[in-house]
């Protein structure tokens, strides 16, 4: 049973209203998915042969906004959470699990990631700039791929749940 309640994205609203709106949808979506999960059964790997966990999602998910939000929107110089060695300017990282780490602490680290996203573009215009490979790349296109990077993996964590324990539904 889910207790969290998923935001309806306005179906009538200015864009940025919208599109905020859309993805704070997908990240509520990615939490409800792990809803009533311990972590054994959020760390186990669902769907042969992919190695894909909800935990390992939510690290990912940590990473995808400390990335986009903060390094290349804020130009801040972050290096990567769970794998602190790892290039900054790589691939975004964070599906192999965490020693140590249950979902729990995921959740968390991911939520804490969320938050400081949304401080970090509180202030600004979706036509503000960020770099992304050498060139401009406005906050509008970060919110729009960022729907896109959650909507793909919450598909992936529709899976994993219903592999794990027969949940389906938000």
């Amino acid at each position: 049973m889910t207790t969290t309640e998923r935001p309806i994205p306005p179906l009538n609203a200015d864009e940025r209203t919208t599109v905020e709106g859309w993805l704070d949808f997908h990240r509520t979506t990615l939490a409800i998915k792990c809803e009533g999960l311990d972590d054994e059964l959020a760390a186990r790997a669902a769907v042969p042969p992919s190695t894909l966990t909800l935990t390992g999602l939510v690290q990912h998910m940590a990473e995808v906004e400390r990335n986009w939000f903060g390094r290349v929107f804020a130009g801040e110089a972050l290096s990567p959470i769970y794998d602190p060695q790892a290039d900054p300017d790589g691939p975004d990282g964070g599906f192999d699990l965490a020693q140590g780490t249950g979902l729990r602490d995921a959740l968390t680290t991911w939520q804490a990631e969320v938050a400081r996203a949304r401080e970090r573009c509180a202030p600004r215009a979706l036509t503000d700039t960020g770099r992304f490979m050498n060139q401009d790349v406005t906050l509008r296109w970060i919110y729009l791929h960022m729907i896109e990077e959650y909507a793909r993996h919450n598909g992936h964590a529709d899976l994993l749940r219903e592999a794990l324990d027969g949940a389906t539904g938000p």
